[in-house]
């Protein structure tokens, strides 16, 4: 990149000028090949287009050879970041006025024009080596006011990927490894898209709130409303790592509104369908129906099984010290029911995983969602030979578990005894996060109202 770019955005505008020869041309604006001034009797499919090309600034400069002018690189200068047709229009009139100005100020695009750069960017002559700042390093802020027209340089400001690699390494200390995993590939794939529109090497400063949204409504198109919303969430998440270290001002992503989302929720299984699938795994598959009953008997989701160690099984107290997403760890009672199907662990590591491919208790060099996936898979073999659909998985026994256990409580209790009974065994934290978790899995149904029919 010329270092014509650089200077356009550090130049400062003053009132007088110096009489030179002209030895360029008029700058000149491309608008994506249409007439700028008939732009309100475009249609809206002909200003998209228009907007969809590259604009930039051009100009010639006599060649000292030839005498002749010659055409030099095309100069955007981050103007195609900007998304409407003012905002364009003003930066490339900007940049217009402080190349005209540097041009009368001598500058030379066949030459180094030291002096001329030490003096627009305040540099003092040393006899260290130069360095020069690359123009995209520099935020194109532009201030204009009665008497000057400036743009105001962030140097050393840190790139988009830059904030981001370090927003992501604040991260990576502070969330464990599954949630920072799913983080730091939505993250990566933004930076990919902003890599492709030229857009991840700008300052951390020329992000704006229409880029965000743009990209979450790619995600949005190719995706779903949940994932375009969890992308919104990590976002945000990092954004406002950059903001707490002072990296930029705002959270741009908090004033971003949340699609409607429909959750899929795995169905409970039917008496008959529990019955055949506990049967089957019995006879095929001990290690996978153990791991069930850890889900159906603690009411444990799969993750929190996964991560269980040896160590976290006190067998004389009857308790269990589950890793859950809420809280560090929580303590949770062994029900007798599950301590009679456990196998002797007297002997085995306490540091060891509590499930293992092909035993119970042993070392698993594996990632938590690749432990998880495993049994997912697993279980997803034993769902093929009952035709079950993706609507059913492992996440169903606690669902079915949940509602069984709900209705037989409600046979004696009044539902607020219910619910608080059950609260302290599923561990929800609040009553409202069960009652939402209860309607959602059409835990609660009345009794058969057909005398009330007339």
């Amino acid at each position: 990149m010329e270092s014509i770019s650089l200077l356009l955005r550090a130049v400062h505008v003053s009132v007088h000028d110096l009489p030179m020869k002209l030895n360029y041309n008029t700058p000149k604006f491309y608008t994506g090949g249409i007439d700028i001034s008939q732009w309100n009797r475009l249609s809206k499919t002909e200003q998209k287009e228009a907007l969809s090309k590259e604009w930039y600034l051009y100009y010639s400069f006599r060649n000292p050879d030839t005498k002749k002018l010659v055409r030099r690189n095309n100069i955007k200068a981050g103007v195609n970041l900007l998304k409407t047709k003012e905002e364009r229009l003003k930066c490339l009139e900007i940049l217009k006025i402080n190349l005209l100005h540097l041009l009368k100020k001598g500058f030379d695009p066949n030459k180094e024009n030291t002096a001329l750069i030490n003096e627009v960017l305040n540099i003092e002559e040393t006899d260290e080596p130069k360095v020069i700042v690359s123009a995209i390093d520099i935020a194109p802020q532009v201030i204009q006011t009665k008497t000057d027209i400036t743009t105001v340089p962030i140097l050393n400001e840190m790139t988009i990927r830059e904030a981001f690699d370090f927003g992501l390494k604040i991260k990576a200390k502070v969330i464990n490894k599954t949630s920072y995993s799913g983080l730091q590939g939505r993250i990566n794939r933004f930076l990919n898209w902003m890599d492709l529109n030229n857009g991840s090497t700008y300052g951390i400063s020329t992000l704006d709130k229409k880029t965000i949204i743009n990209y979450l409504n790619l995600v949005l198109e190719n995706t779903s409303a949940r994932n375009r919303n969890n992308t919104r969430i990590d976002l945000s998440s990092l954004v406002q790592v950059l903001v707490d270290n002072e990296i930029i001002k705002d959270n741009i992503v908090t004033s971003i509104n949340t699609l409607k989302s429909t959750p899929e929720r795995n169905k409970t299984y039917s008496i008959n369908q529990e019955i055949d699938l506990l049967k089957y795994l019995r006879e095929n598959d001990e290690i996978l129906l153990l791991f069930i009953q850890f889900i159906s008997y603690n009411f444990l989701r799969p993750v929190e099984v996964c991560r269980l160690k040896v160590g976290d099984l006190d067998l004389e107290g009857k308790k269990l010290f589950v890793r859950a997403k809420n809280k560090a760890v929580k303590i949770k009672i062994i029900p007798q029911k599950l301590l009679d199907l456990l196998p002797d662990l007297s002997k085995m590591n306490p540091t060891d995983y509590l499930f293992c491919p092909t035993q119970i208790g042993g070392e698993w060099e594996a990632e938590e969602n690749n432990r998880r996936d495993h049994f997912s898979k697993r279980f997803k073999t034993v769902k093929d030979q009952f035709k079950l659909g993706k609507d059913y998985g492992l996440y169903s026994f606690r669902h079915t578990s949940i509602t069984n256990l709900y209705r037989e409580l409600n046979k004696t209790l009044t539902p607020f005894e219910t619910k608080s009974t059950l609260m302290q065994i599923t561990g929800h934290q609040t009553m409202e996060a069960l009652e939402k978790y209860l309607r959602d899995i059409d835990a609660a149904l009345p009794e058969d109202y057909s005398h009330l029919l007339k």
